[in-house]
């Protein structure tokens, strides 16, 4: 199974982006829904607003984020969907973070590939 792909939603899409899968809970600020041509928008596996808000308030516990949204989405069904997802076909995940190096796309990639 190939890895899933990050990138920011407000980045132009690629033919190369396969199903762009949007990972975020909140539609993202100023973009028109046909702009961003998002496949599947999964918010049950977005962090929960209690771990967004404690992500937002400590960015510096990323390892710590990590750990608490795994244990948020262990066993979930939308997790599972996503893994068959990216089985079947190249899938991108989509996100709005500005921080490209630690948001909840690079925690979820790394539990889609466990």
């Amino acid at each position: 199974m190939p890895a899933p792909r990050l990138k920011r939603v407000y980045e132009a899409p690629a033919a190369s982006d396969g199903m762009r899968v949007l990972v975020d809970r909140l539609w993202p600020r100023g973009l028109a829904k046909d702009k961003a041509r998002v496949d599947l928008w999964l918010k049950e596996v977005a962090p929960s607003d209690a771990l967004r808000h404690e992500f937002h308030a400590h960015p510096d516990r990323f390892a710590e984020f990590q750990a608490a949204y795994a244990a948020e989405l262990d066993g979930s069904e939308a997790l599972a969907e996503l893994r068959r997802l990216a089985r079947e076909r190249q899938v991108t995940l989509l996100y709005a973070a500005r921080d490209e190096a630690h948001n909840n796309a690079v925690a979820l990639r790394s539990l889609v590939q466990r």
